[in-house]
């Protein structure tokens, strides 16, 4: 009965969602859904003007996902981006979510499929114009072919704690090295040496 109880209580802690998002009242957030939320989050703190980013599922009207549920609610993995506008702007922003992967492909390889999809959230209606026009240009460079949706935020709901930092805090991890890493190391070759 207490190895019961002692696993309940480890499993339950793994899956609970106690993230702190950022207090400063200087800062903006943007939201976008790209693959792998390991991937798109460390690509965003590589980024000068990003202060924090922090993985979590957007996307959809059911309350409280989680990672086991949403291949089931619509959700897609998604990324806060809490960044100091005077620093870089959401315009940027788009920028470097448009180099970072395939805007023709539902998800980034190896992850394909609803929960994967290619989604820019605005929160209001000057972020939309600048969403679209920059979806408008990209769809025209691959010929009508992007796939990128453009939705306003509903809700944010912060991943499981153990998702936070995950390329930071487990390098070694088989994903993170044949996936993550390589997928920032394309980004950054393209980003920072435009």
């Amino acid at each position: 009965m207490r190895i019961l109880l002692l696993t309940l209580l480890i499993s339950s802690s793994l899956f609970s969602q106690t993230t702190k998002l950022p207090t400063d009242k200087n800062l903006k957030v943007a939201y976008f859904a790209s693959g792998c939320f390991w991937c798109v989050e460390a690509i965003y703190e590589s980024v000068p003007g990003v202060k924090e980013a922090i993985s979590g599922y957007a996307g959809s009207d059911v309350k409280n996902p989680t990672y086991k549920t949403i291949h089931k609610t619509g959700h897609a993995e998604t990324v806060a981006v809490y960044y100091n506008p005077l620093e870089i702007d959401y315009a940027e922003l788009i920028n470097v979510y448009y180099l970072s992967q395939d805007p023709t492909t539902v998800g980034q390889n190896p992850d394909f499929g609803n929960s994967y999809r290619s989604i820019i959230f605005y929160s209001n209606e000057h972020e939309r114009k600048i969403a679209q026009a920059k979806f408008n240009y990209v769809n025209k460079l691959f010929n009508g072919k992007a796939v990128t949706e453009i939705k306003m935020i509903d809700h944010f709901y912060p991943a499981e704690d153990y998702h936070q930092n995950y390329e930071k805090n487990h390098p070694d991890n088989s994903y993170v090295k044949a996936v993550s890493i390589p997928r920032l190391n394309r980004f950054k070759d393209k980003y920072f040496k435009k």
